[in-house]
């Protein structure tokens, strides 16, 4: 089976929605900061707050692709690019670890947020959407940075759901300790992540719906002669 050929046309189309998505994941990401943190530091929750710097580094990687593409050859940063989003998996990796630890060793009595458990459930709901179509358009494009930054958007969907169990096991059943032993499940995903786009590795973090769009479109595709 040959490789599509992306046409000059639809590549800048392509190029158009990255800068969309990076726009968006930036401007949502900012106010996530805010609101993660204020919540977190008003309820004395090391989760929610590690969960506003997280957003942080989603930032990070977002202005790093969206650098990328406003270079007039996109392809030629693309190693620099991964290697950017590389790092700051490793960054968020030695942050939820480090404090993750402090929590599990100080067990801080941690109030009650409902900010925090709203903020958390709305990324639930709007990181998975996003981080699908960033992953899909990176995939035409053939673009290693688009699918990594992609796959930064995953970790956060992760992230989301452990400070939101936390959140509610803490809230409902007093468990201090919950919070942090799920984030340091993320954090060993954060890792593995990491290495794989340190070394240029990044398969789908939608795997089984990727395998079903690529079916769709090899039956939509003309064959080629060879």
């Amino acid at each position: 089976m040959s490789v599509p050929v992306v046409t000059a046309e639809r590549r800048a189309t392509l190029h158009r929605r990255v800068k969309f998505i990076v726009g968006f994941t930036i401007t949502y990401n900012v106010i996530e900061a805010i609101v993660a943190v204020t919540a977190g530091t008003m309820a004395s929750s090391g989760a929610l707050i590690g969960f506003g710097l997280d957003s942080v580094v989603e930032v990070l990687s977002a202005t790093a692709v969206a650098w990328q593409f406003t270079r007039k050859d996109p392809e030629r940063w693309e190693r620099v690019t991964v290697k950017v989003i590389a790092i700051a998996f490793f960054a968020l990796a030695a942050y939820v670890t480090v404090d993750s630890i402090s929590a599990l060793a100080g067990a801080q009595q941690v109030d009650e947020s409902p900010l925090g458990i709203g903020i958390a459930a709305l990324s639930l709901i709007v990181m998975p959407a996003l981080a699908w179509f960033e992953f899909r358009t990176g995939r035409e494009l053939d673009s290693k940075s688009v699918m990594a930054d992609a796959k930064q958007l995953l970790l956060c969907i992760y992230l989301s759901g452990t400070v939101l169990l936390g959140l509610l096991l803490n809230w409902l059943f007093g468990w201090d300790w919950a919070d942090p032993v799920a984030a340091l499940v993320v954090a060993f995903l954060a890792v593995r992540e990491g290495m794989e786009a340190w070394g240029g590795e990044v398969e789908s973090p939608f795997e089984t719906l990727g395998h079903l769009d690529q079916d769709d479109e090899d039956e939509e595709r003309p064959q080629e002669v060879s």
